[in-house]
């Protein structure tokens, strides 16, 4: 059994940062992001979705670390 990218099923273009709900589906609960085996992302969804969770990060929108 494959899975499809959340993104492209959805058609999602653009990973945006303050979107805090959507990335929340792709953290584990110690907020890490989870790999693609699991999430059934495309690599190239993978790393916009990457580089949107660190920018939130910076941001002080999502923790680095969950307590």
């Amino acid at each position: 059994m494959t899975k499809h990218c959340y993104f492209s099923q959805n058609n999602i273009k653009h990973v945006d940062y303050k979107d805090t709900e959507l990335l929340k589906k792709f953290l584990n609960p110690h907020a890490r992001l989870l790999s693609r085996k699991k999430t059934g992302v495309s690599a190239k969804s993978q790393r916009k979705l990457a580089l949107a969770v660190k920018r939130a990060r910076f941001m002080a929108i999502l923790p680095f670390i969950a307590q």
